[in-house]
């Protein structure tokens, strides 16, 4: 017979072997069985502005050679190779396009993104799966493919039509985010001057045709009053693909306390973006020095670009940027999750939307290293599995039932003005 203090021995034995997990070990249980979900990578940026979107001799298996001197352009920060050491199992691939083309070429611009992004999808079908629900997301990684979905940066891309709007759902856009840098007609931008107070009735119209067809809301780059109004027409849980706390960095692309409770109560997720200006207080008031010495270069030397790009040549040899580390996207995290809860977050790191960014995450291959550091930090398997990719596809599978319980509404039809 077993006497009792031997099997009190061995019950303190096994307690101890499970507390024995190390960061790494967690983060990696958590990745095998909840591969990353990431809201958004500008790939398709990338191939439109280094490639004018020609895939002819583009080898999306490896990247790292892309790197051009001529243009200043550093290497890509995405390709299949290191989407898989990163453990990335589903990607939302950004169509985004310039706020400053007018909206009749926005419009075209963004199905040639949309065009080169499916063709893209389809060189690799090995590797990738175009995905459409979250039915699709589930399945393509079970067959070791990564799921690859469709999102718009910005509402100038639908040219101010709700017709143009369905279209762009019907190639294959699951989300939209209502603006980027600039307002549009019907929305207000968290980057420009408030036109609207948030939403027109018209943006409101936009929000709820996209709940109606089963397109995530973002609100990534909208204003606050945009936040509110948007989350204000009910509905499904939106999401935010690539903003951080403002609590820990004050800028206008991130998102205030009062605002993330209202999206915890919405359901919706925030998705923690990388760039250093957003997630590094020091990088944003950098960033505002930049811009001011700019200013000074041309306001001193006008008419001679040349000495003026000098002079900021120059400053930004004397004065780098602050990049921060895995550690200060950790912070945002923390933050957010502990305001409203784990289920709230998510990871939109904007790779290859952006110059440069934290140390430690500088491409798809490190999300892994992101983990560790929560892990580290005391999040649980089953909080990291939640970060990684449940709240990404628990949103995702909200949008569709509210969708299908609204297939038989009658699609909502453009008014004569904003």
């Amino acid at each position: 017979m077993i006497k009792p203090v031997a099997l009190l021995a061995c019950a303190a034995l096994l307690v101890g072997a499970t507390a024995a997990k190390t960061p790494d070990e967690i983060a990696n249980a958590a990745l095998r069985v909840a591969p990353v979900f990431d809201g958004h990578n500008d790939v398709p940026e990338q191939l439109r502005e280094r490639r004018k979107n020609i895939l002819d001799g583009f080898d999306f298996t490896n990247t790292q050679s892309t790197a051009d001197a001529a243009s200043d352009r550093a290497a890509m920060m995405t390709d299949l190779s290191r989407l898989k050491v990163g453990k990335v199992g589903a990607q939302f691939w950004s169509v985004y396009v310039s706020a400053d083309l007018p909206e009749p070429q926005a419009v075209q611009a963004t199905l040639e993104q949309i065009d080169v992004t499916r063709r893209l999808i389809a060189r690799y079908p090995d590797r990738m799966q175009l995905c459409l629900d979250s039915t699709c997301v589930v399945a393509a990684r079970k067959a070791g493919r990564i799921a690859s979905l469709i999102g718009m940066e910005g509402g100038h891309s639908i040219g101010g039509s709700l017709a143009v709007l369905r279209q762009m759902h019907a190639l294959g856009a699951r989300y939209m985010t209502l603006t980027h840098f600039k307002n549009t007609a019907w929305a207000d931008s968290g980057t420009d001057a408030p036109a609207h107070d948030g939403l027109t009735p018209f943006g409101v119209k936009v929000v709820r045709e996209m709940q109606r067809l089963g397109m995530l809301v973002d609100l990534a780059h909208v204003s606050e009053a945009t936040m509110a109004d948007a989350l204000a027409t009910g509905g499904p849980p939106v999401i935010v693909s690539h903003s951080n706390a403002r609590a820990i960095n004050h800028h206008a692309r991130n998102i205030s306390d009062a605002t993330l409770r209202l999206i915890g109560a919405n359901g919706g997720i925030v998705m923690v973006n990388f760039y250093p200006p957003y997630v590094v207080e020091a990088a944003r008031q950098w960033s505002a020095a930049r811009d001011a010495e700019q200013a000074r270069a041309k306001a001193l030397y006008r008419g001679d670009p040349v000495a003026a790009a000098q002079v900021l040549t120059d400053w930004d040899k004397a004065n780098p940027m602050p990049r921060g580390s895995v550690a200060d996207v950790a912070d945002h995290l923390d933050h957010i999750s502990r305001l409203i809860g784990a289920d709230h977050v998510g990871l939109g790191g904007d790779l290859d939307g952006v110059d440069t960014t934290v140390t430690g995450l500088e491409d798809v291959a490190a999300y892994p290293a992101l983990f560790t550091e929560l892990a580290r930090r005391g999040w649980s398997q089953a909080d990291l599995e939640k970060l990684s990719s449940r709240n990404m596809l628990r949103v995702m599978k909200a949008a569709e039932t509210y969708a299908t319980a609204h297939r038989n509404d009658v699609p909502l039809e453009n008014e004569t003005s904003f």
